[in-house]
């Protein structure tokens, strides 16, 4: 993975490690710096097991957008076999910010859907820095339906700041296709499971995220609208994305009070980001489980739950 600056609550730890890493390097056989070098181990592993339990939601946004977080395609290597990937919409074109395809979950057919961001500048603009346009929605719908015909489950990675705000975007009918896309997810048949995987936002993110089971990875966030975003709307000042973060309530702590997901998917000591093979375990186990429950639901009582379940978060209490 690509080096990058650490993020500004993780330096401390960062240079711990690195004076752990020239300790390793010259110890050799001295017993005495080997001592040390463990000492120095467990105060790291205390100290960032201190600062991750203790993130505010800013910084939990920071973690969340890391560049080095596992992406769809990530997961798909690493959780399911035998994936074919799929292109097009069959009417404008394909979007790369959007991919899918079949794929198997120890041996079970399923169709497999995600955002897709990149690491390095090439990538970010051949992905449209995870942003889909209309005919992404469309080629995820696209997917869902034949899914549907070949009643296989659906999964979906969720991870994108929000749906392209272009011109070309607009004139192809962005707004109608994830409207679209809510009401015939609202109405499959098969189970669907999303997993909010990282930056969950607002329309862009819903497209895809109506489902039977709503898991959220620890420091993933979900909400309306970016906390830049918000601060832009509220106070005319994108940089108090901090102040908008914290009114948000984008956490998955926050999410799982609120009743918007069913579970919260534990990250690695220090987040995904710094271990995608143990978090691809931890999600693995949970999306094993939650398609063995939902397989033993009928069809018909998957769209009547699926229903309530996304009805009752218009409750208010005055």
């Amino acid at each position: 993975m690509a080096a990058i600056p650490p993020l500004e609550f993780e330096k401390p730890i960062v240079e711990l490690e690195k004076k752990i890493q020239e300790l390793m390097e010259i110890a050799g056989e001295n017993d005495e710096l080997k001592d040390e070098v463990g000492t120095l181990e467990k105060r790291v592993d205390k100290m960032r097991e201190s600062v991750f339990s203790n993130l505010s939601r800013w910084q939990m946004t920071q973690v969340a957008r890391h560049i080095n977080r596992p992406f769809t395609l990530d997961y798909l290597n690493l959780i399911f076999t035998d994936f074919v990937e799929l292109h097009g919409d069959r009417l404008f074109g394909d979007d790369h910010a959007i991919v899918g395809g079949p794929a198997r979950l120890d041996g079970e057919p399923v169709m497999v859907i995600g955002h897709q961001k990149g690491r390095d500048t090439k990538e970010k603009v051949y992905r449209n820095f995870g942003m889909p346009n209309p005919e992404g929605y469309r080629k995820a719908l696209r997917l869902m339906e034949m899914a549907e015909r070949f009643r296989m489950p659906i999964i979906t990675f969720v991870d994108t700041p929000g749906a392209y705000p272009g011109i070309g975007a607009e004139e192809r009918g962005q707004a109608e296709a994830i409207a679209r896309n809510l009401r015939e997810m609202a109405a499959l048949t098969v189970p669907i499971i999303v997993v909010i995987a990282g930056e969950g936002g607002s329309g862009g993110a819903l497209a895809i995220a109506v489902g039977d089971r709503v898991l959220m990875l620890q420091y993933s966030i979900y909400a309306v609208i970016s906390p830049e975003g918000c601060a832009a709307i509220l106070w005319s000042d994108g940089t108090k994305g901090e102040q908008a973060a914290e009114a948000l309530k984008l956490t998955a702590k926050d999410l799982r009070e609120l009743e918007v997901i069913d579970e919260i998917v534990a990250e690695p000591l220090g987040g995904a980001h710094r271990d995608h093979e143990a978090m691809a375990k931890a999600l693995h186990e949970a999306l094993a489980r939650h398609l063995k429950e939902l397989k033993g639901i009928t069809p018909e009582q998957l769209v009547e739950e699926r229903y309530q379940k996304f009805r009752k978060m218009s409750r208010f209490a005055e």
